[in-house]
């Protein structure tokens, strides 16, 4: 439910409209080609988590509209909930490390660059979900606490969403990026490339969601398993 006197989050603004029209098909599709991983994610299962990151950074993190998030994660399906419950929640991500960030997302490995952050979560980005073991004193086990939240989130507010950019400026930037690259509903959408900047997120990411299309993210590549997986997952367009 979204109060018509608000702007749009930028997470209803991309998934409103699949969620409208596809709920339950496909929407992020995921390969680790290093460990033969393969999760598959809806538009519903999708907004599920997304919802329930929301509502972990709204309720147990205290983070309000305007709160500022950095995210130090790779391309991951994991990545893509936790980057739509930011967007839903209103806060503004950031991709470097910043100390003076509200919060910071990371795997287990990049907790030094949120020294100084006031609140930091770590993600094991395990297939099942597995908590991260041993986590330091003060360091939130995002596996753990994202479980108990509930998976329907009621915005309050947005405004800016992306390194500096306001909601209206990112779906500006992720419009043009789809028609350059050709993405259009229905679409399923092949991509290795990483999300570690504002560039390589919206147009990796945002752009296909923005087009309606759903996307095929593969990490640690095998060149041997392109054509197949092509062939397997019925792709029709690519980033890049």
């Amino acid at each position: 439910m979204h109060d018509k006197n608000q702007a749009l989050t930028l997470t209803e603004a991309v998934l409103d409209p699949i969620l409208a029209r596809e709920p339950a098909g496909p929407r992020v599709t995921y390969y680790d080609d290093a460990t033969g991983a393969r999760i598959e994610l809806s538009g519903l299962t999708l907004a599920n988590w997304a919802a329930k990151t929301a509502n972990l950074i709204r309720d147990e993190f205290g983070l309000s509209p305007g709160a500022r998030v950095a995210v130090l994660l790779p391309a991951h399906w994991q990545t893509a909930a936790v980057l739509l419950g930011c967007w839903w929640a209103g806060t503004e991500v950031v991709l470097d490390p910043d100390p003076d960030a509200d919060l910071a997302l990371v795997t287990a490995d990049r907790i030094d660059d949120a020294d100084g952050v006031a609140e930091v979560a770590a993600l094991s980005l395990d297939p099942l979900g597995a908590p991260i073991r041993n986590l330091p004193v003060g360091i939130t086990d995002f596996a753990t606490a994202v479980r108990v939240h509930g998976d329907q989130f009621y915005p309050r507010g947005a405004g800016v969403a992306l390194d500096g950019m306001p909601v209206a400026e990112v779906l500006a930037a992720a419009r043009k990026s789809a028609m350059r690259q050709g993405f259009s509903e229905g679409d399923r959408v092949l991509s290795s490339a990483p999300w570690d900047t504002a560039d390589e997120l919206i147009n990796g990411f945002v752009a296909v969601l923005t087009a309606g299309a759903s996307l095929v993210q593969v990490v640690n590549p095998d060149p041997d398993q392109r054509q197949r997986r092509i062939d397997s997952e019925r792709v029709t367009a690519h980033v890049g």
